[in-house]
């Protein structure tokens, strides 16, 4: 680790999803959630009416990759029990983002007060859930070490419509020596609850990013002499498409303020 880099300390609370979603709840964290709850699946959210949800349900469907489904909650309930048994998605998440036809309108610490009875929650898999497994193989994540929101950028690479929701593939990005870069993807192939194997290798113009310094969310990480910068599926992906369908209310997760399940990693599975 070079003398600049710095390890941020997690607060004892954070060491579990139940610990990191109480916080959360009670109004007492509204950060983000990269590097917290090691080594259990994070997930990013989506809130629709139910007459937008068999559409959206089926673009997940065909876009598995950056649409990784863990799970979603029955019509006007906020609960997600395959997730975690306490889970409430009005409250638990340290940030959401409220759109109103394809806008943003509001970012607010907890959507209790906007619930209704025909929403449904779908929770997708996250690339943080897998930088536990990463830093397990012996990389870094630099982004964690730095405090930082991951990198993400919107790709060319475009996803199968399906209904109204379509769009590009959002990725996120963590730069590896070309060697890490190989084991980073041995790594990752085995987690496709949590985006797979990456989905690009180095060039970033060949997926149409002209300016890697230059995310369209998160915050940039630096890419030193020798490495590569490697590029994953990101959760925002279905997001950006929720929000091009332009639903007349639809509720997300402020980029990098997940939703942290009760379920290790590498036990995620696609519904």
């Amino acid at each position: 680790m070079n003398s600049h880099e710095h390890v941020v300390p997690l607060p004892q609370w954070a060491a579990t999803p139940a610990g990191v979603r109480a916080q959360a709840r009670l109004g007492l964290f509204n950060g983000n959630t990269s590097g917290m709850a090691p080594g259990y699946g994070q997930g990013n959210l989506v809130i629709l009416p139910k007459s937008w949800a068999e559409d959206f349900y089926g673009y997940c469907q065909a876009n598995p990759t950056p649409c990784p489904l863990l799970g979603m909650s029955e019509p006007g309930s906020p609960m997600v029990p395959m997730l975690g048994n306490d889970i409430d998605l009005r409250t638990d998440l340290p940030r959401y983002r409220l759109w109103r036809d394809g806008e943003l309108v509001d970012e607010i610490d907890d959507v209790a007060a906007l619930w209704r009875d025909d929403f449904v929650g779908f929770v997708l898999g996250c690339s943080l859930s897998f930088e536990y497994a990463l830093e397990q193989a012996g990389l870094r994540v630099r982004h964690v070490d730095e405090g930082k929101i991951v990198p993400m950028y919107r790709s060319s690479i475009q996803t199968q419509r399906v209904g109204a929701f379509h769009g590009p593939m959002v990725v996120s990005m963590r730069p590896y020596t070309p060697e890490q870069a190989k084991i980073a993807y041995d790594v990752c192939a085995r987690l496709p609850g949590a985006h797979g194997a990456p989905v690009h290798i180095g060039d970033p113009a060949q997926i149409g990013i002209s300016d890697v310094s230059r995310p369209d969310e998160g915050e940039p990480t630096e890419i030193r002499s020798g490495e590569v910068p490697v590029f994953w599926g990101c959760g925002v992906t279905p997001q950006a498409a929720a929000i091009l369908a332009k639903p007349p209310i639809l509720i997300t997760h402020a980029p990098g303020h997940m939703l942290i399940s009760d379920v290790p990693v590498e036990q995620l599975r696609l519904i």
